[in-house]
C-alpha cells in the first residue's frame, strides 16, 4: 500500500558490523542470493516513496558501487559515525523543503519485514509527531526499552546502557524503526550525547517530540522472527537469516505452483523466478538472475546461475551452467 502522503524512506547503512569479523560492510554481505541492503531497499520500495536515500559510512564506496545502475537512490556520507541521531541529521540537505513523512529503516534489517506491519506504522503516525515500531520480547537484553506511563502513553525510548534496573525489565524494546513528519528535520540539532556512548541517539527525539507538545505513538507486534530474529550483527545471525529468507522463498514459490521433490534440500536465491509446474529436484541450486520456464525440470543436483531455461526443458542431473539459455 502506497502512502497517501509524500514519504521519503531513509536507510542507515554506515556501521562498521565489527562482529562480522570482515573486510567487507555488513551491508553488503548476501543472505538468499542479494545484500542485506537490497532486501531493505525493496522492503522500502513496497510503500512506493517519494525518495529512497542511504546514510553510508563504512565502505561508502563499495557500498555506492553495489547499487550504482539504481538511479532511484540517494546516498549521503556519515563521515563520523557518531550515532543514530548523526546520521539522519545526514539527510537534511536532501530533504530541503520536504513536507511529508520519513521512515527510518535500518541497511541490517529485519529482513522479514512485513508489509502490513509497514502499513500499519504508516497508519499509526500522527501528522504532526512520531511512531515507533516496538517488540515484546522475553529476552530484551541489548536491546532499547520502551518505556510508558501508567495510562500506556510512550514517555521515552532508553538504551540498556543507560537503563536502571527497572527499566531493565521492560521486555517491550525499540526496533530502530521510525514515523516522523518533517518537523523531526528541526529537532536533529537538539540532540545531546550526554550519555553512556557518547552519541547522539535517535532514540532521544521522543522527548523532543514530547517537550513540543507533539505525539508520540508506539506500535507495538509480538512476532519475534520478523523484527528481531532477523536482524544480521555477526555470522551467526546472518547464517539463521539466511535459512529463514529460503524457507520464505521456497514457500512463495510453491504456493505458485512450484514442485520440489524435498523443499528442505532446494535453493532459491530471491533474485530467481520460476514458472507453474516446474519440477526441482533435491540439491538444486538456482542462483542470480536465473528463470525456469513453465514445466520444465531440474533433475538433482543442478546449479544454474544466470541461466534461461525454457518451457518444458529436462536439466539433466549435476549440471552446473552460468550464463546459458537451456532449451527443450
Amino acid at each position: 500500500m502506497a502512502s497517501s502522503k509524500p514519504l521519503a524512506v531513509v536507510i542507515l547503512a554506515a556501521g562498521q558490523g565489527t562482529r562480522m569479523t570482515s573486510n567487507l560492510p555488513k551491508v553488503l554481505h548476501q543472505a538468499a542470493g542479494k545484500p542485506l541492503l537490497g532486501h531493505m531497499i525493496d522492503i522500502a520500495r513496497r510503500l512506493s516513496p517519494d525518495k529512497i536515500i542511504i546514510v553510508v559510512g563504512h565502505g561508502a564506496d563499495a557500498v555506492k558501487q553495489t547499487f550504482a545502475k539504481d538511479d532511484n537512490l540517494r546516498f549521503v556520507l556519515q563521515a563520523e559515525r557518531l550515532g543514530t541521531g548523526h546520521a539522519l541529521k545526514q539527510v537534511r540537505p536532501l530533504l530541503e523543503n520536504f513536507e511529508g513523512s520519513i521512515l527510518v529503516l535500518n541497511g541490517d534489517g529485519p529482513l522479514l519485514l512485513k508489509q502490513q506491519t509497514l502499513d500499519d506504522l504508516l497508519a499509526s503516525q500522527p501528522a504532526d509527531g512520531m511512531a515507533v515500531l516496538t517488540c515484546h520480547t522475553c529476552n530484551p537484553t541489548g536491546l532499547g526499552r520502551i518505556v510508558r506511563s501508567a495510562n500506556g502513553e510512550v514517555t521515552a525510548i532508553v538504551e540498556e546502557k543507560d537503563a536502571d534496573d527497572t527499566q531493565r525489565a521492560i521486555q517491550e524494546i525499540n526496533t530502530g524503526i521510525f514515523m516522523f513528519n518533517a518537523q523531526v528535520l528541526t529537532f536533529l540539532d537538539e540532540l545531546s550525547n550526554d550519555n553512556a556512548q557518547g552519541e547522539y541517539y535517535i532514540t532521544d527525539l521522543v522527548a523532543l517530540y514530547l517537550q513540543a507538545g507533539l505525539p508520540v505513538n508506539a506500535l507495538m507486534r509480538h512476532d519475534e522472527d520478523e523484527l528481531l530474529n532477523c536482524l544480521v550483527n555477526d555470522r551467526v545471525q546472518l547464517a539463521r537469516v539466511e535459512r529463514l529468507l529460503r524457507d520464505r522463498i521456497r514457500t512463495r514459490w510453491l504456493g505458485a505452483g512450484v514442485t520440489m521433490i524435498a523443499p528442505e534440500q532446494t535453493f532459491i536465491d530471491d533474485t530467481v523466478t520460476l514458472d507453474k509446474d516446474v519440477i526441482l529436484y533435491p540439491g538444486v541450486w538456482l542462483m542470480g538472475n536465473t528463470h525456469i520456464g513453465e514445466g520444465a525440470v531440474i533433475m538433482p543436483h543442478v546449479v544454474l546461475t544466470d541461466c534461461q531455461v525454457e518451457a518444458g526443458a529436462v536439466v539433466a542431473a549435476g549440471e552446473v551452467r552460468s550464463q546459458q539459455h537451456l532449451k527443450k
